[in-house]
């Protein structure tokens, strides 16, 4: 009887550590497929060969042990469908991932879940590769103990599209060129969009919600932003719909960009020599700022733009922007003073923009805190009436809308 009890408890101790789905996959041929029924199999997995891992109905889970990677994967050729893959480490330093891909071609993840965990999906000098229809959100509630909901790192001609990035930190690019970002929902993260030297990107179709910043250009050049939403927190002071910095040949054409602090900031773009930056056919509104400049930021090309019921449709916060260098025309201004006698739905007169009593926030900071009050405005107001100070030239629109589309 002692002896049946003790190999009942050793079989029992061994299908508690054994992995099953590891040694499903050791034992499988390059190229198999392994369909999986609902139940929750054991993480800490790792992939090094062409294999594909099938949810086959709903509720097939890969949770992994609370440290390191859930899967890790060596290969090309590799997918993961219909999974649930939850429970990470949490160590930052580590970047312990749901799934962390390295030197490979051609994986796709389609249709996973990603949740409970630092970093999402982690892409290693990975390459013609796909995530999509895809959730991922991170473990950690406070933005700085969350890891990257997505990170390329050296990683070219790859698709992010379909997928679902809510409560993470950033999505990144860093040194990865030729990647499409389409059609993805992206919510209450730090950067939704950051890219850093990177080029030949296209940001297209996309729905940014509430983020702190959402889509930061750094050093990076190249790209198409086109026919994307952008909403951030009204009035917070962190809100930046679009950030260009220091990056060059950019098009961001037909966004609609809302209730940000800052609309769309230029800090020292374009950077590369005779190249410039594309700002066309965007709807700039409701924001605290519309176009904001800082340093040197010329060689912008800023046409058929629509800016209305932003607090300052232009505004720079630097001594030198020579915001004034840039190329600004038939754009619609709801601060515009002119007329159309001849109907012709452009201004008899220029559209002149210029800095007043708001020129001292750029040497005083502190007073942003009186920015927008009544008082402001209204000293604001004699100033364009009886000027004692010489006001700061900021753009000129020759021909600016009258009407808006």
């Amino acid at each position: 009887m002692f002896k049946k009890a003790f190999f009942i408890c050793f079989i029992f101790i061994i299908n508690t550590y054994a992995n099953l789905l590891q040694d499903a996959i050791d034992s499988s041929p390059a190229g198999s497929t392994l369909k999986l029924s609902a139940g929750i199999y054991k993480g800490s997995i790792t992939i090094t060969k062409p294999i594909n891992i099938i949810g086959k109905e709903d509720g097939v889970i890969i949770e992994g042990e609370g440290r390191g990677n859930i899967i890790t994967i060596k290969s090309s050729h590799v997918k993961l469908k219909n999974l649930t893959i939850t429970n990470s480490g949490s160590r930052l330093d580590t970047m312990d991932s749901a799934v962390f891909i390295n030197n490979a071609k051609h994986v796709n993840i389609d249709n996973c879940t990603i949740k409970n965990s630092l970093f999402g999906v982690f892409l290693d000098n990975v390459h013609n590769s796909a995530i999509q229809n895809s959730t991922v959100s991170s473990s950690g509630e406070s933005i700085g103990f969350r890891g990257d909901a997505l990170r390329l790192w050296f990683s070219h001609n790859n698709t992010i599209q379909n997928n679902k990035f809510i409560k993470s930190r950033d999505i990144v690019l860093m040194r990865s060129n030729d990647n499409n970002i389409s059609k993805n929902y992206m919510q209450e993260c730090r950067y939704a969009i950051f890219t850093q030297h990177s080029k030949n990107i296209t940001v297209i179709d996309n729905v940014l919600k509430d983020n702190a910043v959402g889509i930061f250009l750094e050093a990076s050049r190249d790209i198409n932003v086109s026919s994307n939403s952008i909403k951030g927190h009204h009035g917070a002071q962190t809100s930046l719909g679009i950030l260009l910095k220091a990056a060059s040949n950019i098009h961001v054409e037909k966004n609609n960009i809302a209730e940000c602090n800052q609309a769309l900031y230029i800090d020292n773009s374009p950077k590369i020599r005779d190249t410039k930056n594309w700002i066309l056919d965007n709807k700039i509104i409701y924001s605290t700022k519309g176009l904001n400049f800082k340093n040197y930021s010329v060689k912008n090309v800023i046409q058929r733009n629509e800016l209305f019921g932003n607090m300052d449709n232009v505004m720079s916060d630097s001594r030198s922007g020579l915001t004034n260098q840039n190329e600004v025309e038939s754009n619609y201004w709801d601060d515009y003073e002119g007329f159309d006698v001849n109907r012709d739905n452009i201004g008899d007169t220029p559209h002149k923009k210029y800095l007043y009593l708001d020129a001292l926030l750029v040497k005083n900071p502190e007073l942003g805190f009186f920015y927008g009050s009544a008082a402001l405005s209204m000293l604001n107001f004699l100033l364009k009436i009886a000027p004692f100070i010489q006001p700061v030239f900021l753009v000129e629109d020759k021909k600016p809308i009258f009407k808006k589309s």
